[in-house]
């Protein structure tokens, strides 16, 4: 199995806002922003590995972070575990600290910047706008309509929560000035039309045999899915699973017979299927 490397990209507006930030005092909280949105778009590419996709390409962006992809034919309810990951990475990490106060109240002074920018990406993302992971979301329960309609519903949820952001800016003018908030409304109008580009998971052996690799080999009972042997790939294994049926012996399942049912995205599928 060959996975692509991960590739981090530095948009040039992200080094400006962090150059911005540190003018301003503000560095220790670009850099909690930074962290936290590495950390949201990790638990994405973890649970999309899970479901045999590769998410390998984020981009840090002034706002934080996005992550390339096109996840056709994953499955509404695996691409919503997918997209309910990052959320719930961050409220998870917002109680962690919360835990830590409670523990040794002397380390808030330290951690309060990272815990609020945890738990604000967990609410924002909740909002049901592209291309926040609430939007993707949206899109997904929306698709029972058709795409344009869709399209269209989304757009307008798009641009409505754009025009309230910018009238949050406007009313803030008067006391401190939110200058983030026209920043996040250029994102919501910008993602209006999104998409997204992921890769699935591609297998090569070519140059593992050329330097040769030591074959493993696992049982398991044959009424296992596709997506419940996907653990045991290995870079530096050959796999080869051995099905039984209760008790018996049934079959051997090459590693090239189980990656043809992974390319095909049959997850769900019984290995005993797979093997017939």
């Amino acid at each position: 199995m060959e996975l692509k490397k991960f590739k981090l990209t530095v948009h040039p507006l992200f080094l400006l806002a962090g150059v911005l930030s540190a003018c301003t005092g503000d560095l220790p909280l670009f850099l909690s922003a930074t962290v936290a949105a590495l950390e949201h778009e990790c638990a994405h590419a973890f649970v999309a590995r899970r479901y045999g996709f590769t998410l390998d390409k984020v981009v840090l962006m002034p706002y934080g972070a996005a992550i390339a992809g096109d996840i056709a034919g994953i499955g509404r309810k695996r691409e919503l575990a997918v997209l309910a990951a990052g959320p719930l990475c961050n409220l998870a990490t917002g109680f962690l600290f919360v835990a830590l106060w409670w523990l040794w109240p002397e380390v808030y002074p330290y951690t309060d910047a990272a815990a609020i920018v945890s738990f604000s990406l967990f609410f924002v993302n909740l909002l049901p706008a592209y291309p926040l992971d609430g939007g993707r979301a949206l899109r997904i329960l929306l698709e029972p309509l058709g795409e344009k309609r869709a399209r269209r519903i989304g757009l307008a949820v798009n641009l409505l929560l754009a025009a309230g952001v910018l009238g949050y800016f406007v009313y803030s003018c008067f006391s401190v000035p939110a200058f983030s908030a026209p920043m996040f409304a250029i994102l919501l109008v910008a993602g209006a039309a999104g998409g997204g580009s992921y890769r699935r998971l591609s297998f090569s052996r070519k140059k593992s045999f050329e330097r040769g690799v030591e074959e493993m080999r696992i049982a398991l009972s044959a009424d296992c899915t596709v997506q419940d042997a996907l653990r045991f790939l290995r870079d530096d294994r050959y796999l080869t699973l051995l099905l039984f049926d209760g008790e018996s012996f049934l079959c051997e399942l090459t590693e090239e017979e189980y990656l043809g049912a992974v390319e095909r995205g049959e997850f769900s599928r019984k290995l005993r299927d797979v093997a017939a």
